[in-house]
């Protein structure tokens, strides 16, 4: 779309002299001539007040959809389908590496179609979740799983995609840090005491104790994604949530951010960037993704089975002690999201929080005091609401062109699924109630991360002095216009975020 002038309205964008704006030596906020300020900032309360709440729910949907398998188990689940051993970890092993797989290509589907196949997959994971609910044997809970990870896959990549579309790199990552970090805790809180909610209500019919908890949130979630056919964002640069004088400021300051200008226009996809961006921070993201994976999503799938160990409760009573170390995850989430968007620094935060979660691996192995490996599990539990979105934050904030931030944004949550798949066989039943063996393999992979981290930043550190120094200038010789624009995270002029 092309860019209104500045008499016509007070959302005017000069092109040309964006055209011209350099970025910042070391920093990533970009120099923006010709954008009214006081404009922007309302463009952005706007995005914030419409994107935020609607991509919060939706991932809300998506992780109690994906964890409440937890909360049904306790409700008995197994003993009614006739399952024993180590069937349910085989279960949740297949749904996440039907995860794993369908990541990255959705996630280029979306960039190809649209929006849309955000709301189909929303609809995807609901229906298969309601139809759980009518679940007889083992076999049954297979074939769910495999399709609730292939429509579950997706979202999350896409929920990163469309955010990075609209807001700048340093805005990217108090956006990101709320709906990513918030929706796992308030989901997680909201699941426990919507199950403990649901098995206090009448049976209906053959729909009994756990099958209530798939087929309410199931019918809740598909409802929803029914909505979102209507309502889910498009590209900024089309989108009916803005008007056109709102689409040329919301174009032209995102390319404002870039070294190359493309006037909101993505570049063609090809193998050969879906390749380029299997970098080293994407490589180094994705391991550090993994390793926080195979501790966040083993704690949250199996927090119920977990608290169960520690006394004497109901099954009503575990539901609700799953609920505080959410809430203090989500409070620690948005607390550092806020706190590296002020600095402009990624990997202290991601430290700090790396730290808290040695510190309550720790602690689970040290002692058997059930209050203290309680007060662990809020350790654990912050330390993962932060750390995985910091890390997709870290990775996608170095990764440019286009085509790189749709593949990354898939890459580290997708191939980070093999954590989750790991974290199936960290708790399992031969090893309650101290769960050992997960705990000590936690405290390793946890310590290695933070060891990762530092490397990361000093190679970060390393990377943007060379480029400084002109070290790199010579990636433009002999090119040609598209190949310059297509170079993205390799540019000279590009800076790495630490």
């Amino acid at each position: 779309m092309g860019v209104q002038e500045k008499s016509r309205d007070e959302f005017a964008v000069d092109s040309s002299s964006i055209e011209k704006a350099e970025v910042e030596s070391g920093s990533d906020r970009p120099a923006t001539p010709g954008i009214d300020p006081e404009a922007e900032k309302r463009l952005v309360r706007k995005l914030d007040l419409v994107l935020l709440p609607l991509f919060t729910a939706i991932y809300c949907c998506n992780f109690i959809d994906r964890t409440s398998i937890g909360n049904a188990r306790v409700a008995g689940l197994e003993k009614d389908l006739g399952m024993h051993g180590t069937q349910l970890n085989i279960a949740l092993t297949i749904f996440y590496i039907c995860y794993l797989l369908s990541d990255i290509p959705s996630n280029l589907l979306l960039k190809h179609y649209g929006s849309t196949w955000l709301a189909f997959l929303v609809i995807g994971f609901g229906v298969v979740s309601l139809a759980s609910a009518f679940l007889r044997n083992f076999t049954g809970l297979i074939i769910s799983r495999i399709f609730l990870g292939l429509t579950e896959g997706g979202t999350l990549s896409a929920l990163l995609y469309i955010v990075s579309r609209y807001y700048r790199r340093q805005e990217y990552v108090f956006r990101v840090g709320i709906f990513f970090g918030i929706a796992p805790s308030v989901s997680g809180a909201f699941g426990g005491l919507l199950a403990s909610g649901l098995l206090r209500v009448p049976d209906f019919g053959s729909v009994h104790s756990w099958r209530k908890i798939f087929l309410i949130e199931g019918l809740i979630t598909t409802v929803f994604g029914l909505v979102l056919l209507f309502f889910v964002p498009e590209d900024p640069s089309k989108s009916k949530l803005l008007s056109p004088e709102e689409r040329a400021l919301a174009v032209a300051r995102i390319d404002a951010d870039r070294f190359v200008k493309t006037d909101g226009k993505t570049e063609k996809t090809t193998w050969k960037l879906v390749w380029r961006s299997f970098n080293i921070m994407t490589i180094s993201c994705t391991v550090c993704f993994v390793i926080i994976n195979m501790s966040f999503q083993g704690l949250s799938l199996f927090l119920p089975s977990v608290i169960n160990t520690l006394g004497n409760y109901s099954v009503v009573e575990v539901q609700l002690r799953t609920v505080p170390p959410y809430i203090a995850g989500a409070v620690w989430a948005v607390a550092n999201a806020y706190i590296s968007s002020r600095i402009r620094i990624r990997f202290l935060p991601l430290l700090v929080s790396t730290l808290l979660a040695v510190i309550g691996y720790s602690i689970t192995v040290a002692t058997r005091n059930p209050h203290a490996r309680y007060a662990a599990c809020f350790l654990n539990i912050m330390a993962g609401a932060i750390v995985g979105p910091m890390l997709v934050i870290w990775g996608t904030d170095n990764a440019a062109p286009d085509t790189m931030r749709a593949v990354v944004t898939g890459a580290i949550p997708g191939i980070g699924a093999i954590g989750s798949v790991m974290a199936v066989w960290t708790y399992i039943y031969t090893d309650a109630p101290d769960y050992r063996r997960g705990n000590l393999g936690n405290l390793a992979t946890t310590s290695t991360m933070a060891v990762l981290i530092v490397l990361t930043a000093l190679y970060i550190k390393w990377e943007n002095a060379k480029r400084e120094r002109g070290e790199r200038d010579h990636r433009l010789a002999g090119k040609t216009d598209e190949e310059i624009t297509n170079l993205g995270y390799r540019h000279p002029r590009f800076r790495y975020q630490i």
